[in-house]
């Protein structure tokens, strides 16, 4: 028997939680965004009206007032759309206790084992959940029906906002395969520019890929997208509580002022390292390879990564080898508005281990005595705060002299 899936998807979200404390603003073109101040001014999300005036979410606020200039700007209250998100999803747990959030304004529920309860037909099961989310919160749902996860998130997509789209066996294939293959799970740009060199721009050209070419071309990854695009995607919906693996750690800030010595930039570098080390002794994880990425002023990113030669989850040793990979990527004084140190091939305490050298030198103890140092200041700052101890190259006590 087929699985029943909704995707739940909550219509410009920040700006609709906003919107209830501000139902003038219903029909003026209004954006939720960050604060220029702290240069993270960029648009988290709009209402109807400013997305037909062109706004996109992500876009600079200079770029959004180009295009409207008559926009309205209203800061963000993340503590706020939280908890907005917690009474969404005990909503739909009132109908499964299959409820896999993706992020905070969409969900997955499998009503498979209890559609029968609720009439035992989905698209009225989803046009009853619209109703009641704009009846209780004030909000609206777009949902997507169909038999995979894959599938439902697509219907969401599809008609917006405030509708339902059935993805069924009979009609997949008339719906999916002409949309643009951007539009599929995990289809980013650069895979889509890589597909696009391949005249694959449609999920039908892409489901018509022989899979041994993708694998080929995207490796893992084009083996799935192969089954995305053929509907074999059997993924299960996960509920809430049950923890979902691990599979990266990593920290992102953005930078008062632009930073363009190497000093300031490992500065940056070993306070987003203390960061990523916290949470990995918090999870009880190693690190066995780093990312980083840099954002210029223009929002231009690069990034790089590499494989560790000993699983780590030590400040010195993130900061350090972070900070390598990080001038392959810049040269001072080109200056660096954002930098995202990400801990990545994670392994558990019980599977990490240091490879000894030929000569049996091993840095185990040292490495010991570090570990129990950076844990008593994990004590120490949940003690007194996190501003209480810091590691010293977050704090370097002099700048070095202007390039000539």
């Amino acid at each position: 028997m087929d699985r029943v899936i909704l995707h739940c998807d909550l219509n410009c979200f920040y700006a609709s939680v906003e919107l209830l404390s501000h139902p003038d603003l219903r029909d003026i073109p209004t954006a939720v965004c960050g604060d220029p101040a702290s240069r993270h001014g960029i648009i988290l999300a709009k209402n109807e009206p400013a997305k037909r005036c062109g706004v996109q979410t992500a876009e600079t606020i200079w770029q959004a007032r180009k295009k409207c200039p008559g926009l309205v700007l209203l800061p963000s209250h993340h503590a706020l759309y939280r908890e907005y998100s917690k009474r969404v999803n005990a909503i739909y747990e009132q109908y499964t206790d299959l409820v896999e959030p993706f992020g905070i304004d969409e969900s997955w529920l499998d009503v498979t084992g209890s559609l029968h309860l609720f009439g035992g037909d989905a698209r009225a099961l989803a046009d009853a959940l619209r109703e009641r989310m704009k009846q209780e919160l004030g909000l609206t749902l777009s949902v997507g029906v169909s038999f995979n996860k894959v599938f439902a998130k697509l219907g969401s997509d599809y008609k917006k906002p405030d509708a339902t789209t059935v993805i069924s066996r009979e009609n997949w294939q008339e719906i999916v395969w002409p949309l643009p293959v951007g539009d599929l799970l995990y289809v980013g740009a650069a895979a889509r520019r890589l597909l696009h060199q391949y005249g694959v721009d449609t999920i039908g050209q892409l489901a018509a890929c022989r899979p041994e070419m993708l694998e080929t071309l995207m490796g893992k990854m084009g083996v799935q997208l192969y089954e995305y695009a053929n509907g074999l995607d059997h993924d299960a919906v996960r509920s809430r509580y049950e923890a979902e693996p691990v599979k990266s750690v990593g920290n992102g800030t953005t930078f008062p002022q632009n930073l363009t010595t190497r000093i300031q930039v490992q500065s940056g570098i070993a306070m987003l390292a203390d960061s990523v080390a916290t949470r990995l002794r918090r999870c009880g994880l190693y690190a066995g390879g780093i990312q980083v990425t840099v954002r210029d002023p223009e929002f231009h990113d690069r990034s790089r990564q590499k494989q560790l030669t000993s699983p780590t989850r030590l400040i010195r040793d993130l900061t350090g080898e972070a900070m390598a990979l990080t001038e392959t990527l810049w040269h001072p004084p080109a200056p660096v508005r954002a930098l995202t140190v990400t801990a990545i091939h994670l392994v558990d305490e019980a599977d990490a281990y240091e490879q000894v050298d030929l000569f049996g030198v091993s840095s185990g103890p040292k490495k010991e005595k570090q570990e129990r140092l950076e844990a008593a200041m994990d004590r120490i700052r949940g003690k007194y705060g996190t501003d209480a101890i810091t590691f010293g190259a977050a704090h370097p006590e002099k700048e070095e002299a202007p390039l000539p």
